[in-house]
């Protein structure tokens, strides 16, 4: 019978690894600590200096939600369910997991992947009998993740998936790295190669040997930030209990790293440098940028549920005041996120709602594990995200809506695209409005798309149209067609010579 490691929890004064067999896995590190009297819960040591409650700005929360039922499990050989990253994905949601099936080999934990229409599920699997979810990552024999792979949080940028995982090659005491793989859709997937990306710094000594694992991954303007448990990293508490962020432009950590540490980023020459700082004292947190908020969103489990602490772009303050989604928990939460890992944008309110939604496991209505998987949520709401142009820019990106002129006015990557046909504005965006917003009336329109307009196209480059002399290249070739630009042949050269604009069309 295959087992995995349970949570370390105290015993006495003395941290104790409970186990349910022999072979155990590393991919579970820990309880939170118990808060100190009149501590905000989940508060790291941040750099720079603290802010007070009183700087915090509050923020309103309604639309409380949670699924009636558990959402997802594995099949019926699946041990137990826990650890998802979830994903917004043109009208999925698609999550991936952490289980063990007797099926999948070797044995040791394995990343199981589903999907279904909402977070409230069910989620099911594409392949196999009955859309049973499948294991879509298993252990490496021979390399660092061996026997265990678990604890998975995905992202998709410019078209390729990476998975951030827990990898173990076999029992406790031999500790847990961060591995990396790739796939083109999600499901299938390739390891670069056969080391970790993030090895446990081992610059204290604690009795809680677990290692660095749990990662949570967030692509933010051109930087890959990556957050995860360290249990041998100086900043952890005392049971090991703590989350620290590098981040590069390298998707594989292996060059231009930086490391969050008391006096902000700073160079590092690899990632099992220092944990000087860590941002939340808990085990299993999720990690996303709300646009909204101009700011990171960290979900992590307490007494009361999950809580949502928030950071600004630097790292350098906690500019509102935590938000809890009254639950009940087993192991980590999973956020429902972008595919970039960026916050879901409310499309009745953009610009005055936030919609939070974790998934995590449950027992609800069982005495004991296996657990499942269940939904919860809540709206933030009060806010005024559009106030600024630069926000309001980043927060209604893929979002189109009528023009003053009876056009279509499309928010792309910063800039505003004034699209003739509706049909293809309604290609190109995310989300059509029927009814204008206010905000777009104070914001300059940068370019127009007209019918007819000059396209190119170059041999493995695809497609664009050419508008005031720039390049847009476009995500779908259909949409040349749509406007009836006929595609003007170009080569390579040709194309990387005319100046670049964004790229126009849904992107990931």
């Amino acid at each position: 019978m295959r087992t995995r490691h349970r949570r370390a929890r105290l015993a006495g004064a003395a941290l104790a690894v409970t186990v349910s067999a022999a072979l155990v896995a590393g991919c579970t590190a820990g309880t939170t600590r118990p808060q100190a009297e009149g501590a905000e819960p989940g508060i790291g040591t941040g750099p720079g200096r603290p802010t007070t409650t009183e700087e915090q700005v509050p923020l309103q929360a309604d639309r409380y939600r949670a699924s009636p039922g558990m959402v997802a499990a594995g099949g019926a050989d699946a041990v137990y369910n826990y650890g998802p990253t979830v994903m917004s994905d043109g009208g999925r949601t698609r999550m991936w997991w952490c289980s063990q099936y007797g099926s999948a080999a070797p044995p040791g934990d394995d990343i199981l992947y589903a999907e279904a229409n909402s977070p409230d599920g069910p989620f099911a699997g594409l392949a196999g009998e009955r859309g049973i979810p499948e294991a879509v990552l298993s252990g490496n024999p021979g390399a660092f993740d061996g026997v265990h792979t678990c604890d998975p949080s995905v992202i998709r940028v410019d078209g390729t998936y990476y998975m951030y995982y827990t990898g173990a090659a076999g029992s406790h005491e031999l500790g847990n790295s961060i591995g990396l793989v790739t796939s083109a859709d999600g499901r299938h997937w390739t390891r670069p190669g056969t080391d970790p990306i993030v090895r446990p710094a081992h610059d204290t000594h604690r009795d809680n040997t677990y290692g660095a694992g749990q990662p949570a991954a967030v692509y933010l303007d051109g930087w890959f930030y990556l957050m995860f448990t360290d249990t041998t990293g100086r900043a952890a508490g005392w049971n090991g209990a703590g989350q620290f962020l590098l981040r590069a432009k390298d998707p594989t950590f292996s060059a231009g790293v930086q490391a969050l540490g008391p006096q902000g980023f700073t160079e590092v020459p690899h990632t099992e440098t220092a944990r000087t700082n860590s941002l939340v004292d808990a085990f299993s947190a999720d990690l996303m940028w709300v646009d909204a908020l101009d700011a990171f969103a960290i979900a992590h489990q307490t007494d009361k549920g999950t809580t949502i602490t928030f950071w600004n772009r630097e790292f350098t303050a906690t500019p509102y005041q935590p938000v809890t989604i009254p639950d009940e928990w087993e192991e980590g939460p999973g956020l429902l996120r972008r595919p970039d890992g960026h916050a879901p944008v409310s499309v009745d309110d953009p610009c005055g709602r936030v919609p939070i939604d974790v998934i995590h496991a449950t027992v609800i209505g069982r005495a004991k594990a296996p657990t499942d998987l269940r939904h919860y949520g809540l709206d933030l709401h009060g806010l005024d995200a559009c106030a600024e142009p630069e926000r309001a820019l980043a927060v209604l990106d893929g979002f189109a809506m009528p023009s003053p002129v009876r056009t279509m006015d499309l928010v792309t990557d910063g800039k505003v695209v004034r699209v003739d046909r509706r049909s293809v504005a309604e290609k190109l965006a995310g989300v059509v409005l029927d009814e204008r917003l206010p905000v777009l009336d104070r914001l300059p329109v940068d370019v127009r798309l007209r019918p007819g307009a000059r396209a190119v196209e170059a041999p493995g480059l695809g497609a664009g149209f050419l508008l005031d002399g720039t390049l847009w290249p476009v995500t779908s070739a259909e949409v040349v067609e749509l406007n009836g630009s006929p595609a003007e042949p170009v080569s390579r050269e040709e194309w990387e010579d005319y100046p670049a604009g964004p790229i126009l069309g849904l992107r990931g």
